[in-house]
């Protein structure tokens, strides 16, 4: 009768990511705490008790985000509890705690403590107006000098496994070091056993994060442990088919790194390096930590090593002081590159950061502008890359994603594929020869032979 009564009482909570896969990871890791103090995780839609959203702050619209959803979670549930954590909540606590709905607010020191923190989920009114108040609990910066191990699991074909947090570099237009404080890291011996964790639970998959990826190694504020040796105790956890690495800076994807890449058993053919601008002078106002050329050598040491290497690229358009020139020096620098594909991002202004003390801000519309074509052109790198590796034979990671009677998936390359739906391919690897690039952009493979058990 007992189990009844806590069955028919458990709180229901519901969790909203916003962001990087970073966030995705340390969403996850929070909702298992949650679920092992007995609440029960439910959707969105679920007529929630709880929600909990993880919160980005790359980009304005990121912060618009945030108040969509909280207006969404109002609708679904009105009377629900609503915490708002990561970085907005740590850059401007006191303006979310503004916003019609929430109840709670909690910094990068705070988040992976919240259940303890908010003691029951009670809200909070003023004593003389009775009018609702959010709780705010959010240190400074300095304050978050913990790493909290996290990962994600039971939510995708593929595992995001954070191995380290914050930042020591200072790029001016970056608020990420103001969001999650100082670089610090994961032990490779816990790594390694979250490594084990995930392959226990079927996952193929494990993709490496970080704010900083390759800074991984310093504990309590030393460096003790070093990239490359993570990498390698990494490529020899059993159970594991891929890992990913995320995202690497260029100034820190050594030639060591890439050597070892080209020779494992595990890591896949496929690096994402954030350039950021193609022009030596914005480079310099952005204060990176090095110029194309070594960007160059880089993608000209992978390729070498790797010739079928999917490279992606981040880069930032319209910083302030970047000229026509200097907007046309990156895009003839990456229509030159062998690359694979760009994520483009609007240069938008972001408090506290040097960028915004800069003259010569480039209007809305040339921004725009300027994103528009290096999109246009990373469609066609894409498309370039997709028909150059047709013919040739992969492994797909299939996942549970159905469009139009076809199941989608990706080589280890990080060619999106095709292939006529079967639910026996879910989450499963299989060898197939590209075929055809499809209407929509993604590769056509040739027929997959089913096999069958004998007896």
């Amino acid at each position: 009768m007992t189990n009844i009564v806590e069955d028919i009482t458990k709180q229901k909570v519901a969790f909203y990511t916003l962001g990087c896969k970073l966030n995705f990871s340390e969403t996850s890791s929070i909702s298992r705490i949650f679920e092992a103090r007995g609440y029960e995780k439910v959707e969105f839609t679920d007529t929630p008790d709880i929600f909990v959203i993880n919160t980005c702050s790359v980009t304005d619209n990121a912060d618009k985000k945030c108040k969509r959803v909280v207006k969404e979670a109002l609708k679904i549930s009105p009377e629900a509890y609503i915490v708002i954590i990561g970085c907005y909540a740590q850059l401007k606590p006191k303006e979310i705690a503004e916003i019609p709905g929430v109840d709670a607010v909690l910094g990068a020191a705070e988040k992976f403590k919240l259940i303890d923190v908010l003691d029951g989920f009670e809200k909070k009114y003023h004593p003389e107006t009775n009018q609702k108040e959010a709780k705010v609990f959010a240190s400074e910066i300095k304050e978050a000098t913990a790493f909290n191990n996290a990962f994600s699991i039971n939510d995708r074909t593929r595992t995001f496994l954070k191995v380290q947090d914050g930042c020591d570099y200072s790029c001016t237009f970056c608020t990420i070091p103001l969001a999650r404080g100082n670089s610090r890291s994961d032990s490779i011996a816990n790594v390694i056993k979250s490594a084990k964790e995930i392959a226990s639970s079927g996952v193929k998959e494990i993709v490496l994060t970080g704010v900083n990826t390759g800074d991984f190694g310093i504990q309590d504020g030393k460096r003790v442990e070093k990239f490359i040796d993570l990498i390698k105790e990494l490529d020899l956890v059993d159970g594991i088919e891929r890992i990913r690495i995320s995202s690497i800076e260029p100034n820190l994807l050594s030639d060591e790194i890439i050597e070892f890449c080209a020779t494992s058993n595990k890591f896949v053919p496929h690096f994402h390096i954030p350039l950021q601008s193609g022009s030596d002078k914005v480079l310099s106002m952005m204060r990176r930590r090095y110029k194309s050329d070594l960007y160059t050598k880089r993608v000209q040491k992978i390729k070498e090593l790797i010739t079928n290497c999917c490279i992606g690229v981040d880069v930032i358009v319209g910083f302030p002081g970047e000229s026509h020139e200097d907007f046309l020096d990156t895009y003839n620098y990456l229509n030159e590159l062998d690359v694979s594909y760009f994520h483009v991002f609007t240069y938008s202004e972001r408090d506290n950061t040097l960028a915004t003390e800069m003259e010569n801000i480039v209007p809305q519309k040339e921004r725009n502008e300027r994103s528009k074509m290096l999109r246009i052109l990373s469609e066609k790198k894409k498309r370039h890359f997709y028909e150059s590796q047709l013919g040739n034979d992969f492994t797909v990671l299939f996942e549970d994603d159905i469009e139009d009677g076809m199941i989608h998936g990706f080589t280890e390359n990080y060619v999106r594929v095709c292939a006529k739906y079967d639910p026996l391919l879910i989450n499963e690897t299989k060898a197939v020869t590209l075929d055809k690039v499809s209407e929509n952009g993604t590769v056509e493979v040739k027929e997959i032979e089913q096999t069958y058990e004998t007896h």
